[in-house]
């Protein structure tokens, strides 16, 4: 079954055009995520043509205040594709003014992404749900991923509420916490993403072949909840996200 990963940093590898090759011929559909504008049109080039891996552009928050002056080139090429990542907020340990410069990007970003109305957005919000939620709200014009969510249920919930996706990586399905996420979640907002490289599987780099492999552990977790889901569920629910 071909499966997907929703977030995936395939720039980062050491061979990144033999791991596309890789991903295509497993027929696994990757949203390969980028750290800055400048990043994205290398990802772009060695994923041109492909069927499965999408290249998506990004201006991580955790780079965003030193790469300001890329906001103005990422919403210039919003038109190169249909996938924006890695963006939002981080306040971990960050001086106030870095914090604050990545709330002035990242509303712009999701203004310019509102405006086009056909944007899959995967999104970074390490200590910062509750504003990265305040600032999407109810009334945005595309489809949202929070990758790693490790905010507060209430927060999770009041994402549903307005329709997001939540993305579950290896490292989540093994935590207290992450499984506590897991669990609130119902079945049809839940995708599967990989991370990789930051996170491994077996001393190895996640890729987006162990796609399927996070399924079946969330599956497991929702099993001890008496819900009976399958890896073809979560599938379904990434061709609802495309649709």
């Amino acid at each position: 079954m071909a499966f997907h990963d929703t977030h995936f940093h395939l720039d980062l590898f050491k061979n990144p055009e033999e791991t596309v090759k890789k991903i295509e011929s497993a027929g696994v559909y990757t949203i390969a995520v980028t750290n800055s504008p400048s990043v994205f049109f290398y990802t772009k080039k060695i994923t041109e043509g492909c069927k499965y891996v999408k290249a998506a552009i990004g201006l991580h928050p955790e780079l965003a205040y030193e790469r300001k002056h890329e906001v103005d080139q990422l919403i210039e090429l919003l038109g190169e594709t249909r996938y924006i990542g890695e963006v939002g907020l981080d306040n971990s340990n960050k001086l106030l003014v870095n914090y604050e410069t990545q709330k002035v990007i990242f509303k712009r970003i999701l203004q310019a992404c509102s405006d086009e109305k056909n944007k899959i957005l995967t999104i970074h919000s390490r200590n910062a749900a509750k504003d990265v939620i305040d600032m999407i709200g109810s009334r945005f014009w595309g489809k949202i991923i929070l990758h790693w969510y490790s905010g507060s249920i209430k927060e999770l919930e009041r994402a549903l509420d307005y329709g997001f996706y939540f993305s579950i990586n290896y490292s989540m399905t093994k935590s207290s916490n992450g499984r506590k996420i897991i669990k609130a979640l119902p079945l049809n907002r839940i995708l599967v993403e990989t991370d990789g490289p930051f996170i491994e599987y077996k001393k190895a780099p996640a890729t987006p072949l162990m796609s399927e492999i996070i399924a079946n552990e969330i599956c497991k977790i929702k099993l001890e909840n008496n819900m009976i889901i399958t890896p073809e569920d979560i599938q379904t629910n990434f061709k609802e996200l495309l649709s």
